[in-house]
């Protein structure tokens, strides 16, 4: 993915945090979740929304075009989203999908330049049930494990495998994969540090609660872990203000916005077209 625009911003310890910029209309930031950096998240998608978006691609620290620091924990990465969303500098509409989700509802808790919020299979952890969490610290040595002895891409293809459906994961194909494999250094160090940190989070009902923007949410039907995700959704719509939950869609797993994303694109059109967008000051 190649494009001369390029949208900088400087995160409150000093990271620069950079993400590519397409199309052209009212801004729309897409925020990535752990396995992805900016252009690989949302790839697939751009093509069903840059005749009507200008679509800004940021990835937190020690991924894609960004810098990098030691300091992967919550905060900071969560400041790394506000403060490109903020750099904007008019009303935006924001798109996430999967532990992207709770740092877009953090940054629409932070700014009031967000005018809307759309989120395809929120991550919130502390909803987690038992045999969930379990398997997840199965998943996660998995994948540190095969990192450590160099196997990026079995790593990412771990990671992926735990939340995909069989269909999906044979359908992810080898490109995909070592792309992503580019960030597991990154993804394990968010992981560990968060792992590590017991402070505020952006998904704590008190934070939620601060988010008077329109939050769409969104899953789909085939989602392997669809309790979990059912779990996060209703956890977000109980304590934002406006939330507009949406029928699981047909046919779609976790990874749909890489394996089939003009479902999910046209439901971020209804709903952001639906929304008044405010003038820009």
């Amino acid at each position: 993915m190649t494009d001369d625009r390029i949208h900088r911003a400087v995160s409150v310890d000093g990271t620069e945090i950079a993400g590519r910029v397409h199309g052209q209309g009212p801004p729309l930031v897409l925020v990535h979740g752990r396995p992805h950096d900016g252009d690989v998240a949302w790839e697939a998608m751009l093509p069903h929304l840059t005749d009507r978006f200008t679509c800004y691609l940021p990835s937190t620290r020690g991924r894609g075009l960004s810098a990098d620091n030691p300091d992967h924990s919550p905060p900071r990465l969560q400041e790394d989203f506000n403060a490109f969303v903020d750099s904007i500098g008019e009303p935006v509409f924001l798109a996430a999908w999967s532990t992207g989700g709770p740092w877009a509802l953090g940054a629409a808790a932070h700014s009031d330049a967000v005018v809307a919020v759309a989120v395809y299979e929120p991550t919130v952890i502390p909803v987690m049930r038992e045999d969930d969490l379990a398997s997840i610290g199965a998943m996660i040595a998995q994948v540190g494990g095969a990192a450590g002895e160099g196997r990026l891409t079995d790593a990412t293809r771990a990671f992926h495998a735990w939340i995909g459906n069989d269909d999906e994961i044979a359908a992810l194909h080898a490109g995909y994969l070592e792309r992503c494999a580019a960030v597991v250094p990154a993804t394990l160090k968010s992981i560990q540090q968060s792992a590590a940190y017991d402070g505020p989070q952006s998904t704590d009902p008190e934070v939620l609660g601060q988010v008077t923007a329109p939050v769409l949410l969104l899953r789909g039907e085939q989602t392997r872990r669809r309790v979990f995700y059912a779990d996060s959704e209703q956890h977000v719509a109980q304590h934002v203000a406006d939330p507009r939950v949406r029928e699981p869609l047909p046919h779609l797993g976790h990874w749909a916005p890489i394996l089939a994303p003009e479902p999910i694109a046209k439901e971020l059109i209804s709903f952001f077209d639906s929304i008044r967008r405010p003038e820009p000051a």
